[in-house]
């Protein structure tokens, strides 16, 4: 463990420059002292690292010095070569640059390690895409990720689900999340960030002006809290009802979010087996036709008006059966 977190030191310092000790050891989860004792141990075993002191300073390698310790293990080179999966490599334009990348890599691996590198392709296919739904248009995903990359403004029409017009955006882009197969672009529009997708985006163009990203946007730390406030803001109502066994063992198919809110609420079954509990949804028009889903292994308890239109769509089905 210690001669891992010291190479990891090593190539980390190799890689980003000056590092704090209290940088150093949030990321290995470590106290401060323990990273003073492996920067000791560094330089007694002759790596040339130094400190400079004060708010701003930290530990750095000397100027020039470069590790020969790069060699790759076997899982390493296996986890490399399943993160190189081509799907969303070929949306972002990075199909032949990922293959030319992964045929260096592969020759700079030990003749040992080749042959299971080499299985990963053969092994193992990502497709990104859920069922019975194609892949969305990308009209304009390469050139958004180009305005990612570099860092500077992004001009472009987007249009919203529903709408027939686009709008023209100016935004400031943060970066790109594919999400269930479905590509997003993360933005600063003006002083809010924004969540777009990839799809509703035409004639993006990047511009020549800078984009000042700020310094501590986490993105993935933005999508966590924007995927469960979007989930939040979705079903903006619940329902009450009651399940049979059937009807709770298929209760995934209304999705994990309903299912986790079901499962909280979930009451003791009574002598049939039925289990009360509470879940979400969008609007009773939404909730109607998700609850149906269920068939008859639900019962809506309420709200009244859900009671009433669940009973009326289920009455208009029988009339139009028996006729």
């Amino acid at each position: 463990m210690l001669a891992s977190r010291l190479l990891s030191i090593l190539m980390l310092l190799q890689a980003r420059g000056r590092m704090s000790a209290t940088e150093l050891a949030a990321q290995f989860e470590v106290s401060v002292r323990t990273i003073y004792r492996d920067i000791d141990q560094l330089s007694a075993a002759g790596v040339p690292v130094f400190a400079d002191r004060g708010r701003s300073g930290g530990f750095q390698l000397m100027d020039g010095y470069r590790t020969k310790l790069t060699g790759l293990t076997q899982s390493e080179a296996e986890a490399l070569f399943l993160a190189g999966l081509p799907g969303p490599a070929a949306e972002l334009g990075l199909a032949e640059i990922l293959a030319t990348a992964q045929l260096k890599l592969m020759a700079a691996l030990p003749a040992t390690v080749q042959p299971q590198a080499d299985r990963i392709g053969a092994r193992f296919h990502l497709d990104p895409t859920a069922w019975f739904r194609g892949s969305d248009p990308l009209p304009s995903l390469q050139v958004v990720a180009r305005a990612v990359w570099s860092g500077h403004y992004l001009h472009l029409q987007y249009r919203r689900a529903g709408e027939t017009d686009a709008r023209a955006y100016k935004l400031g882009p943060l970066g790109l999340v594919l999400k269930g197969g479905v590509w997003y672009l993360v933005a600063q529009n003006g002083k809010s960030v924004r969540t777009y997708r990839a799809a509703n985006i035409y004639d993006a163009q990047v511009s020549e002006e800078v984009f000042a990203r700020p310094p501590k946007f986490d993105l993935a730390g933005y999508w966590g809290k924007a995927s469960k406030d979007y989930e939040a803001g979705v079903y903006r109502a619940s329902a009450d009802v009651r399940l049979s066994q059937s009807g709770w063992a298929r209760l995934d198919l209304l999705g994990p979010y309903v299912t986790e809110a079901a499962v909280g609420t979930a009451g003791k079954p009574d002598r049939r087996g039925w289990v009360r509990c509470t879940v979400p949804i969008e609007s009773l028009d939404y909730g109607v036709r998700e609850l149906m889903r269920l068939g008859e292994d639900v019962e809506v308890l309420g709200p009244p008006a859900l009671r009433v239109r669940m009973a009326a769509t289920l009455d208009a089905m029988s009339k139009r059966y028996r006729a």
